[in-house]
């Protein structure tokens, strides 16, 4: 009786499956960079994996979490305690971010962040079961900073987000402006959401400032460049993203955000492998992946190689297994799982191309340098984790 018990248990198990839930902003001002598109790019990971681990089918859910942390954390929470979710990737939006990293720390699940910029989710707010895939505003703000400062945008003027991760981008955009000889001259906040930038693109044009930086992304930042154009600027004022991912230049189109600089952490065109990939996303998609959406690709596939690797799902076991194995694959080479949850690796400096430059649809902009990722990367032990020690 015990054995036939066993034996029924272990089958019942086999035939549950280990659910992956994908936390996102499904038609809000982030849906072009996470959405439906990390919701794709997670089932791509799950069946270029096999589509079992453990002898277990793996099932991707998702939802809308509305931009709301309080959504965010309650889905979280049922997630967990009801549909027994293994781990929560994406999370858009760096307060939501925050409370899923509070709640999966809490009960022991992999948390995967591929939108959420916030630094502080492998610094103060870190955990050992958290991990910080794409960016983060320290990597993404010092690599654009240095080399625009270097190139003579001096002044900066910054428009910020009301929000958690505005209030990150503004201050690592201090800190490595000051960094690299720059000044910020001034800086305003507008709410989420914003579709009227008029008052504050004037009084950063009115600054003196050579720099005009958006500490916002999305809906927010299109709409910032876009009535800056229609205002003259860019002329005589670098208009500068903080965030800028390629589905917004898409957008945009190269007549309005032509000479942009911008940080990429994947190129998809760089490889053979690579745009093969992107071309099975756009398949699925009709859109090129944006790089959180490679992110999510990654960090999913990885995970499964973990739970594979440790013969476990235990989040503690996983993560530790996260952490020893490189990470290699479309988005990411060499890439290295730190214990503060930070995935460090290469990042790029890409400029959008003029009308003339493209040779076609989605040719829209070109790599222009690489940071290595030692050196975009916050040194491990400066973010106050309490996971790291004080060494780089």
């Amino acid at each position: 009786m015990t054995v036939l018990f066993c034996l029924l248990a272990s089958g019942a198990l086999a035939e549950t499956p280990l659910r992956i839930g994908v936390l996102t902003d499904m038609t809000g001002g982030y849906s072009s960079f996470s959405g439906g598109g990390s919701v794709e790019a997670a089932r791509m990971a799950v069946e270029d994996f096999g589509n079992k681990v453990l002898g277990r089918p793996i099932k991707v859910i998702s939802a809308d979490h509305q931009n709301k942390p309080d959504i965010a954390a309650t889905l979280a929470t049922r997630w967990i305690d009801v549909d027994d979710v293994a781990a929560i990737v994406d999370v858009p939006l760096s307060s939501a971010a925050l409370a899923v990293q509070g709640i999966t720390r809490n009960r022991n699940r992999v948390a995967i962040y591929s939108t959420g910029i916030t630094s502080d989710l492998t610094g103060t707010a870190c955990s050992r079961t958290g991990f910080q895939w794409t960016y983060d505003s320290h990597s993404m703000v010092k690599s654009l900073a240095e080399g625009i400062v270097r190139r003579g945008g001096t002044r900066w003027f910054l428009l910020v987000v009301d929000n958690a991760a505005g209030y990150a981008l503004e201050k690592d955009a201090r800190t490595f402006v000051a960094q690299a000889g720059g000044t910020v001259v001034g800086a305003v906040r507008h709410p989420l959401g914003s579709s009227d930038l008029a008052s504050y693109l004037l009084q950063a044009s009115g600054s003196g400032a050579n720099v005009i930086a958006f500490a916002n992304a999305g809906q927010d930042l299109m709409n910032g460049i876009k009535q800056a154009r229609e205002f003259g600027m860019g002329t005589q004022q670098q208009l500068v993203p903080l965030v800028l991912f390629n589905t917004e230049v898409h957008a945009l189109g190269l007549d309005v955000a032509q000479g942009l600089q911008f940080v990429l952490t994947n190129d998809w065109m760089k490889s053979a492998e690579t745009r093969a990939w992107a071309e099975r996303f756009f398949a699925k998609r009709k859109a090129m992946p944006a790089m959180t959406q490679a992110g999510v690709y990654s960090g999913v596939l990885h995970y499964l190689k973990a739970v594979a690797a440790a013969n476990t799902t235990d989040a503690t076991a996983v993560s530790e297994k996260m952490q020893a194995l490189p990470v290699e694959d479309i988005f990411v080479t060499g890439g290295l799982v730190r214990p503060d949850g930070a995935m460090v690796h290469d990042m790029f400096l890409a400029r959008v191309k003029t009308p003339s430059e493209s040779r076609g649809a989605w040719d829209e902009y070109e790599v222009i340098d690489r940071i290595p990722g030692n050196v975009a990367f916050r040194p491990a032990g400066e973010g106050g984790c309490p996971l790291t020690s004080a060494k780089p």
